[in-house]
């Protein structure tokens, strides 16, 4: 049901209950005793997460890059860890069909200097073919190191479902290489920084899913178990590029 249908569309959201600054705080302080709680739980699975066992994956399994064939081994860059994200990809269909939530958590990762600063390479294996996906990635302006899987991504993935989003680890000791974890689904709001600021604030991320109070605003219109990820039929942060200027044609040139 849209704002319109049930009569919202003209009024403000709801609002918190105004205390005064002690009340305020007080109740605050309760909160933090849980927001710490998690926090030492998430440290807690993390280190569950380093004593995890490993598995041996082929160091020669094949990915195509910008010069061409290259192996997993070479897109360690010679760190000792590597952080795969494995993007969905539409073969043949245009930009604006391209998966929005890989489009999302692709966007949050600029910076690499950080990981690289732990020995930790970062790339995007991309699941359709190299010369389309890159001209999605130069659309968007992204510069993190791109593949195409396509070659390997049966074996890369074994075990899952070929075509999801993945966010995989690998460790390399010389030239033998070993998965140590990996995660789907919501697991990718590892990547994320968008969602973790909206969950700070009142009315957070304000979809269809989310515990709130009545009255507090929904994305509308979508299904209970999907996220606000488009815009006027396209992955949100493609508005921005095409105001700018950029061409989002993915079929080869001249």
């Amino acid at each position: 049901m849209t704002d319109q249908e049930n009569g919202t569309a003209d009024r403000a959201p709801a609002l918190p209950a105004v205390a005064d600054r002690a009340t305020f705080q007080a109740e605050l302080e309760k909160l933090r005793v849980r927001e710490k709680a998690h926090t030492r739980e998430g440290d807690a699975i993390a280190a569950a997460r380093r004593r995890l066992p490993m598995v041996e994956v082929a160091a020669d399994l094949e990915l195509i890059g910008p010069d061409g064939s290259v192996t997993l081994l070479e897109a360690f860059e010679g760190r000792r860890q590597l952080i795969a994200y494995y993007f969905m990809w539409h073969h043949g269909h245009p930009a604006a069909e391209q998966c929005e939530g890989c489009t999302w958590v692709t966007t949050q990762v600029e910076e690499l200097s950080y990981l690289h600063s732990r020995d930790i390479t970062y790339a995007v294996f991309c699941q359709g073919p190299y010369e389309e996906s890159r001209r999605y990635r130069d659309f968007m302006g992204w510069d993190v190191p791109w593949y195409s899987a396509v070659p390997s991504q049966d074996a890369l993935l074994v075990g899952r479902h070929v075509g999801m989003m993945h966010l995989v680890c690998y460790l390399r000791d010389g030239d033998r290489i070993f998965e140590t974890y990996w995660t789907t689904l919501r697991g990718v709001e590892a990547m994320d920084y968008s969602y973790a600021l909206m969950d700070l604030t009142v009315y957070g991320r304000q979809e269809l899913w989310e515990d709130s109070p009545s009255g507090w605003p929904r994305t509308q219109g979508t299904p209970a178990d999907h996220v606000r990820l488009r815009s006027d039929g396209r992955p949100i942060p493609q508005w921005s590029r095409l105001e700018a200027g950029r061409r989002d044609d993915l079929t080869p040139g001249p």
